[in-house]
């Protein structure tokens, strides 16, 4: 599971830089410093909460901070010992890392709009609930996309000067770069996203010691392959982008510089891992394994997951499980978001509904659009 991520060209638009996710250990001496603390903490952290509710809950900027009041970091709630010795170094870093978390939850619910489990919020502290115990598909995918959107989060903040520790991306010049287009702009940071990211969302994971073998061990080993796969999913989308300068939109001179893509085309790639993640078990040697020696190792890139996902069907405080009861489902579907299937065999009952929309809208010189109101009555279907 070890190499570089490739990059392919895109048969049309701007060159590709053929880049490497930069190597885990930062450079600096706070970041040194933050390595070495987290070397030190190695005692298990309890499950019961983890550093997503920092979407949950507001996080005061730094320049917010009264003085003589108790230190923000020891105030969020879900952090490790790791992570919040990393809050202490990098205490502007925190708004950002809660706004990625945010976004990876939406993106989440979006991606799982019309499954059984479609990633509802149950806490502000555990967030998901007792559901992410479970090492399954589900819980792979919210790893890689949580990791995803703190690397989207940090590398938009460097370029807006939003953090002291970094700026604009430093990636070098594509050497497919047409030599009179000018490499430079202030692109987003993404090498320095992927570097922070990986040090504070991996701590967690890396400051437990398990038995060899255990599947304690199992589950860690999962979380930080899913980590990973989702920080290069930001990684690999990151392309170049471009803007035209000249007389009149002539275009006789193009700047361009890297920019990241946006965080639904992120899902959409994450969406894919999770439908193709491979099942896994723990080796002897205290490795990762496939359950099915007849499929391919999976890549750095690739979701991984270590249980059978429940049904969702019902509700199961064990298991974490909402169940579908009242859910909406679409009677003629015969895809997941069906009644049938979204039901689970219950059956559904059926409501009308009404819906306001705008309608018969009109542009107006100059300049507005000017649209009524109509009402309309439908059906609409929910699981028993």
């Amino acid at each position: 599971m070890q190499g570089a991520p490739s990059r392919r060209q895109a048969p049309r638009g701007p060159p590709q830089s053929r880049r490497s996710p930069p190597q885990p250990t930062m450079t600096g001496p706070r970041l040194a410093l933050a390595a070495a603390l987290l070397c030190s903490c190695t005692s298990p952290v309890a499950d019961a909460s983890s550093w997503w509710s920092l979407a949950m809950n507001p996080i005061q900027r730094p320049e917010m901070y009264i003085i003589g009041a108790q230190p923000v970091c020891s105030q969020l709630p879900g952090l490790s010992p790791g992570q919040r010795k990393l809050c202490q170094l990098y205490q502007e870093h925190m708004v950002f890392i809660g706004e990625g978390a945010r976004s990876a939850i939406k993106e989440c619910q979006y991606q799982f709009r019309q499954r059984r489990w479609n990633c509802s919020t149950v806490d502000n502290t555990s967030v998901f609930g007792r559901v992410m115990k479970i090492g399954s598909r589900e819980t792979a995918f919210t790893y890689a996309v949580s990791a995803a959107g703190v690397v989207n989060a940090i590398s938009r903040a460097c370029r807006e000067g939003e953090l002291s520790s970094c700026g604009c991306s430093r990636t070098a010049r594509p050497k497919d770069l047409p030599r009179d287009w000018l490499w430079g702009g202030c692109g987003d940071n993404v090498e320095y996203g992927y570097r922070f990211a990986k040090e504070f969302v991996d701590a967690k994971e890396r400051e437990k010691n398990y038995v060899r073998g255990s599947e304690e061990q199992a589950r860690m080993l999962m979380n930080l392959q899913n980590n990973e796969a989702g920080r290069r999913a930001v990684y690999k989308l990151a392309d170049v982008a471009c803007k035209c300068h000249g007389v009149s939109g002539s275009c006789s001179l193009k700047t361009c510089w890297l920019q990241l893509a946006d965080f639904r085309k992120v899902g959409d790639l994450l969406k894919e891992k999770y439908d193709s993640a491979a099942a896994m078990r723990i080796s002897r040697k205290g490795k990762l394994e496939l359950v099915n020696n007849r499929f391919n190792m999976p890549t750095q890139e690739d979701l991984v997951y270590v249980d059978p996902s429940p049904d969702y069907c019902l509700r199961n405080e064990t298991t974490g499980s909402l169940g579908t009861q009242g859910r909406l489902c679409n009677k003629t579907s015969e895809g997941m978001d069906g009644c049938e299937l979204m039901c689970c065999g219950r059956g559904y009952d059926q409501f009308k509904s009404v819906q306001v929309e705008r309608c018969h809208c009109k542009f107006h010189w100059c300049c507005y659009v000017k649209c009524k109101k109509c009402t309309e009555i439908v059906d609409q279907y929910v699981c028993k």
